[in-house]
């Protein structure tokens, strides 16, 4: 054989040797799903805005029966009934409960748990039976058990912030001290919890919404999973984002069910809407100081006012005709105001450094809400010109992303999907990992926590 084919051979041989590494090489990151070829040769679709998905299945929590002086009770004090409540005997949320609606977080989560019952024994099912039932228990994000060995979390039915409006909002009144005593006393029963003691609490859920909620003995229960609006009256050894969870206000402005404005851009003439008090402690003092600098715009709706149902109406009809809205700091880093916002699809503008926002690892709140620190804010002019830059392709874009949130800051009963406590709960499982890690660490631990003291 001359060289030349002996070169025409090998070059052959060399051809079909590749040819095998090279199927032998994709099968092999097929097979360990390292390599994604769409990404090399199919074009991605543009970003969109993704809602979130529920979990696989619920998450299973057991709620302490207590008497009803811890809970609905606080509601209705001329009824002496201290039987715990059930799903038939549960009140409705009073109307005219002013802004002691906003913290009622603890409300609506214990009546999530109440309607969705996971007891066979019981007929209290709402109405409905067999499949349609099971499935409704299904599409919930928790539900409650009446066996405590199988509960992932364990939910503490105290209205601590109901607590603070009625017996302490004074807290110079004697009366506090029924504040003070409500405290004493469910501490009392979870120190007697085999299931607290077990964990330490670390897998009990206690909601302490308002900022002065269960403030006598709140870092007695410093390792349960808290339910709070901000962390502006927490140490960081009291409540983190690690283990606690970020609850928005209930709104109390009307859900704007009906925008459907063919132009709303147009039609929404103020630009930027802020109603509220103006004279507040910390954080809050810079409302006072964007008072001074918001005047004399004629576009620009900037008005000191106190809570009242006068006040919530005028507010409602405001938000529902301005483009942004004033979210600035109170006398903690959140208000109510963010989320009246929200349901009033009016773009938020918020000025708060401090702020931590719920639901955010699920919600990009950039792509429906605009920021600016204090320091930009309280530079004159600065603020309201960045707005007016704002293109009405942006705000528009920024308004249906609006509508199509908005349902995730709903409390309702009975729940439905995606709304705001079953977002809740949602947000709950997220924390199950790490307290976990904590719980099983504490049994075996025989000398104090070391890792806190590198």
């Amino acid at each position: 054989m001359s060289f030349c084919g002996k070169n025409v051979v090998y070059g052959k041989a060399s051809l079909l040797i590749f040819i095998f590494i090279t199927i032998l090489t994709i099968s092999y990151f097929l097979m360990i799903d390292t390599v994604d070829f769409r990404s090399h040769f199919l074009q991605s679709p543009p970003s969109k805005w993704v809602p979130p998905c529920r979990s696989l299945s619920p998450l299973r929590v057991y709620m302490y029966d207590l008497p009803r002086r811890f809970n609905v009770g606080m509601l209705r004090r001329a009824v002496s009934d201290e039987s715990p409540v059930t799903r038939e005997s549960l009140s409705p949320w009073p109307q005219s409960s002013g802004l002691r609606k906003q913290h009622s977080v603890e409300y609506w989560m214990m009546a999530s748990l109440l309607y969705n019952n996971n007891n066979n024994n019981n007929n209290n099912n709402g109405g409905k039976i067999g499949e349609e039932r099971e499935s409704e228990l299904k599409n919930a994000e928790a539900i409650r058990v009446f066996d405590p060995e199988i509960a992932h979390v364990f939910f503490v039915p105290f209205f601590s912030s109901l607590s603070f409006n009625v017996y302490g909002h004074n807290m110079t009144d004697p009366v506090t001290l029924r504040d003070k005593q409500l405290q004493i006393d469910i501490l009392k029963f979870l120190r007697e919890s085999k299931y607290w003691q077990r964990s330490g609490g670390r897998d009990h859920v206690i909601p302490m919404h308002h900022p002065n909620a269960f403030r006598f003995l709140r870092e007695q229960v410093n390792a349960s999973i808290l339910i709070v609006a901000d962390f502006g009256r927490y140490s960081k050894s009291m409540s983190n984002l690690r283990k606690d969870v970020v609850a928005p206000y209930v709104h109390v402005v009307d859900s704007y069910t009906d925008d459907d404005a063919p132009d709303p851009f147009t039609s929404r003439t103020t630009l930027l809407f802020f109603r509220g008090r103006t004279v507040r402690k910390d954080e809050g003092v810079v409302r006072a100081k964007l008072a001074k600098i918001l005047a004399n715009y004629e576009d620009v709706h900037y008005e000191r006012s106190v809570a009242s149902q006068e006040s919530i109406k005028l507010s409602t009809q405001g938000m529902r005709m301005s483009k942004f809205c004033l979210h600035p700091a109170g006398d903690t880093p959140s208000s109510c105001r963010l989320f009246d916002a929200i349901v009033s699809h009016c773009v938020p503008v918020i000025v708060s450094d401090q702020i931590e926002l719920p639901f955010e690892d699920e919600i990009d709140y950039s792509e429906f809400s605009i920021f600016f620190s204090t320091e930009e804010a309280l530079k004159p002019g600065y603020m309201v010109d960045q707005l007016r830059k704002v293109p009405k392709e942006q705000w528009v874009d920024m308004h249906k992303k609006l509508k199509n949130i908005s349902h995730h800051y709903e409390f309702q009963f009975p729940p439905k999907r995606e709304d705001a406590v079953n977002m809740l709960w949602r947000q709950i499982r997220h924390k199950i990992p790490s307290t976990t890690l904590d719980s099983h660490r504490k049994r075996r631990l025989k000398i104090p926590d070391w890792w806190g003291k590198r």
